[in-house]
């Protein structure tokens, strides 16, 4: 008798962002004539930056000849884009990364989803509320929490993050082992302070913990204060795995594209308490269970590092933080407590209500779709998720549809 795996029956009966679909499409259903603005979902809305586009078109020629057509490439990466990434992204801001040190992926969703399968079931966890729910829901999915009951599942320590402290989590009170970390945040819009962040690497490192590190939105950081990278902070490469994506930096999330970065140094423990490297874990994990990304997409990355892709990459981003700029003066101008939208895309809003409750509302009296913050964690059951991935004209006009609606 075939068996399936009973952790999946401890998942809530939909993922946040399907719920969401089946709402918006019964709403639209009703009311055809209607125009939806969506700030929901973090879909950029913006076309590829032309550099890449041409750098995907000379590759896909490329593969039109055969000369040039490359098939099978390898597993973890070309080494002509995991060299840009080693230099660009971390030697050039004094962390210490070398190129075969970065895995190519085809999103950090996956990525952030598969690294679990590194460690052990037993393991404590410790993740964000709000939070992400691709890290709860595939530890769920694996084993390592209990039953899910008042908002929460047994066995994973919540790490609140409230207005109360800035929306960055205290340290953990108690022994833990995996740690989930991620900023600029993913709902919250909050960032993390170079201090704060090293308070963190020094607690995994005194307690044989690793951190998760997910950086999907560096790209978005404009305060030079702030670390775009975890291995910025001294002694991170022993203790932390990194996670970024080409998705909001340059508008891959239909094109698929993105890397994590494995220390060859950085460490977890087998049973018997000895040290033992993730870096070759993750090499035989990622060459057994993937194929790579293609070609003419690692290609059309590789142009983000040019100079003319790194300006018009500037200009995309600089766009939806005006957007989000945008939101926060309205949601502050209407008495709304916001966290967010300064080095992020995301702004987080208190509506002092229930968060479903207010995205009926926003979608029934403006046609404009938010985020619930209750889909992230109970620590998000008053707030909505303002995405500023659209135009400027579709931002505006939702704006004013809000300012109408709660007037």
């Amino acid at each position: 008798m075939i068996k399936i795996n009973e952790n999946y029956l401890k998942l809530q009966s939909s993922y946040l962002f399907s719920e969401i679909a089946k709402r918006v499409a019964a709403f639209q259903e009703r009311h055809p004539d209607t125009r939806l603005i969506k700030l929901g979902i973090g879909d950029v809305t913006h076309p590829l930056p032309p550099a890449c586009v041409q750098a995907f078109h000379r590759a896909v020629d490329e593969m039109g000849r055969a000369e040039t057509f490359k098939g099978y490439g390898p597993e973890q990466g070309y080494p002509f884009l995991r060299e840009k990434i080693a230099a660009e992204d971390f030697q050039a801001r004094g962390a210490d990364i070398a190129a075969d040190e970065v895995f190519i992926s085809d999103g950090s969703k996956c990525d952030t989803g598969n690294i679990q399968e590194l460690f052990a079931t037993d393991i404590k966890l410790a993740i964000p509320d709000p939070v992400y729910p691709v890290y709860l829901d595939t530890n769920v999915m694996a084993g390592r929490t209990g039953p899910f009951k008042d908002g929460r599942y047994g066995g994973v320590v919540y790490l609140e993050s409230t207005a109360a402290n800035g929306f960055v989590p205290a340290l953990p009170k108690e022994p833990i082992d995996l740690i989930y970390l991620c900023f600029p945040n993913n709902p919250t819009g909050a960032t993390i302070s170079r201090a704060a962040l090293a308070e963190w690497v020094a607690f995994a490192r005194d307690t044989q913990a690793l951190i998760l590190f997910d950086a999907a939105y560096e790209v978005f950081i404009r305060d030079d204060s702030l670390p775009h990278s975890i291995y910025e902070i001294p002694g991170a490469r022993e203790v932390a795995i990194e996670f970024r994506s080409f998705s909001k930096t340059a508008g891959f999330t239909g094109t698929r594209c993105a890397y994590t970065v494995v220390p060859k140094t950085c460490r977890a423990f087998d049973v018997e308490g000895q040290p033992r490297l993730l870096h070759g874990l993750w090499y035989r994990r990622h060459t057994t269970k993937f194929n790579g990304v293609s070609y003419p997409v690692q290609r059309a990355a590789e142009a983000v590092y040019t100079p003319e892709g790194r300006r018009q990459i500037r200009g995309l981003v600089d766009g939806y933080l005006k957007n989000a700029a945008l939101v926060r003066q309205v949601m502050t101008d209407l008495g709304l407590a916001v966290v967010g939208g300064e080095n992020s895309p995301y702004v987080w809003v208190d509506t002092t209500r229930d968060s479903w409750e207010f995205f009926d509302l926003l979608l029934q009296k403006a046609g404009v779709v938010c985020t619930p913050g209750a889909g992230f964690g109970r620590c998000g059951r008053s707030y909505i998720r303002i995405s500023a991935f659209n135009s400027l004209e579709n931002v505006t006009d939702a704006m004013e549809r809000v300012r109408r609606a709660l007037a």
